[in-house]
């Protein structure tokens, strides 16, 4: 059964869609950041290019919001989508910056393996999102929203891990501390990205 929006204002939709291909682009630069496990200026300057791009469709998205009467659905859901959205970007381009001024570099494969989680975990936060603008397929939706859950739960299981591996093994303290930062922070993005799908799950409740 397909969700009721009406009336259908798909400015609304189209920014939303801009939102999530912006966070898509920012994991898929952190996943390739990681992986070559390099964090220069030059590193930090990209990401933040890319977190601007976000953060001005939040702004057109409230200001969207501020001179709409009729909305596509609530109106607290949309600005907290718009919200969790921009969080996913600015806390994966804050895990960037903090990699460049902590003079963190070099491939680390507990971070390799979070990107690779986090890069899942947004392209299927993006399909959820897009999902929303004439969804025919509300189990499906929901589907992707649970597997976003499923990716946070491995998220958890990997911090304590690696945090675990941490302390038994890292020698130096100052790098135990950098470390256990960044850590804690790339979970941090896997748990916005669930709250993004718990706003997600909320909208599709109430819309079917």
């Amino acid at each position: 059964m397909p969700l009721r929006f009406l009336p259908k204002d798909w400015g609304f939709f189209d920014l939303f869609e801009k939102q999530a291909d912006a966070a898509i682009e920012a994991a898929d630069l952190f996943k390739e950041l990681v992986t070559e496990g390099v964090f220069g200026d030059e590193a930090h300057k990209r990401m933040k290019a890319i977190e601007h791009q976000g953060d001005e469709t939040t702004y057109a998205l409230i200001a969207k919001l501020n001179k709409t009467f009729i909305t596509p659905f609530d109106r607290e859901d949309i600005y907290a989508l718009a919200k969790e959205l921009d969080d996913v970007i600015d806390m994966i381009d804050v895990i960037v910056n903090r990699m460049r001024v902590y003079h963190l570099g070099g491939i680390n494969p507990d971070l390799v393996e979070f990107a690779s989680l986090i890069d899942e975990s947004v392209h299927a936060v993006a399909c959820a999102v897009k999902g929303l603008r004439n969804s025919k397929d509300i189990k499906g939706l929901l589907g992707t929203c649970i597997a976003i859950n499923e990716l946070e739960d491995r998220g958890d299981l990997l911090r304590d891990k690696v945090i675990g591996d941490l302390f038994e093994k890292e020698k130096d303290p100052i790098a135990v501390i950098k470390w256990k930062e960044i850590y804690q922070d790339a979970e941090t993005v896997l748990d916005i990205c669930e709250d993004v799908a718990n706003v997600v799950e909320a909208i599709l409740v109430k819309q079917a």
